[in-house]
Formats: structure tokens, C-alpha cells, sequence
């Protein structure tokens, strides 16, 4: 029975609820309320970064040759700066890419990609632009 309570004790320390005293007793905490969370990213949002991501790396002949920024590998929540427009009509997405390694090794992109796809992000409803960074 003592390790039951010392396993659920090490649980609650480690979410946040419980803390050590230097004198080896436990003091109960409040959880941590004013913590902002953010909303959750739909799925479709999910599969739509996907899809785009996808699309570029194939349209500019896969990944031995081609990386895109690294905001195409980030959540699709919009904070992202790969993220133009997310509405009942779908998702736009415009991100640099280049070289592998462009970005770690601060190499100038070498294309910039402009695509729109489906509001269930599973559907590449245009490529927009696929060219030269403008």
C-alpha cells in the first residue's frame, strides 16, 4: 500500500499539483489556473499543412533537392506565419522553401510557394504561385 500512495504522489508532483518541503513534508498547490491554452487545432487545419506541404516538396522535385520553410513543419493554429487564410472555403498557404538546409545554414530561398487547399484539408484546389521568391 505505501508505494501506491508514493506512485501517486510522484504522479501528482509531477503534474504540478504537489510540492516538496525542505523539511520532507507535502504542501498541496492549486493548479495553475491563469495558464493560457490554446484552442485546439482542428484536424482538417492538421491535413491541410499536410497536404501543402507535401504538394510543394513533390511539385519542386522531393526532398533531396528541396526543403520548405520550417513553418511548414509547425502547427497549423493561426499563429502560423506559413498560415494566410483559413475560412469556410479552405486553407492558403504561402512559405518560402530552397536547398536543404537553407534556413540552418541562412542560404537565401530559392522558391516561394502560394497554394490553396480544401476547408477538410484533403483537397489541393490550386497551386497559386510556384516560382521565384517575390
Amino acid at each position: 500500500m505505501p508505494s501506491r500512495l508514493a506512485s501517486a504522489a510522484a504522479a501528482a508532483l509531477c503534474s504540478g499539483l504537489l510540492a516538496g518541503t525542505a523539511t520532507g513534508g507535502i504542501t498541496l498547490l492549486a493548479p495553475q489556473a491563469g495558464l493560457a491554452q490554446e484552442a485546439p487545432v482542428p484536424f482538417s487545419a492538421v491535413r491541410a499543412l499536410n497536404l501543402a506541404r507535401n504538394t510543394a516538396i513533390q511539385t519542386n522535385g522531393g526532398l533531396a533537392v528541396y526543403r520548405p520553410a520550417q513553418c511548414m513543419y509547425e502547427t497549423a493554429n493561426a499563429g502560423n506565419q506559413c498560415l494566410i487564410s483559413s475560412t469556410s472555403d479552405g486553407y492558403e498557404f504561402r512559405f518560402l522553401g530552397g536547398a536543404p538546409g537553407w534556413q540552418q545554414l541562412n542560404l537565401a530561398p530559392t522558391v516561394e510557394t502560394e497554394i490553396r487547399i480544401s476547408s477538410d484539408g484533403r483537397t489541393v484546389l490550386g497551386v497559386d504561385y510556384n516560382g521565384a521568391p517575390r
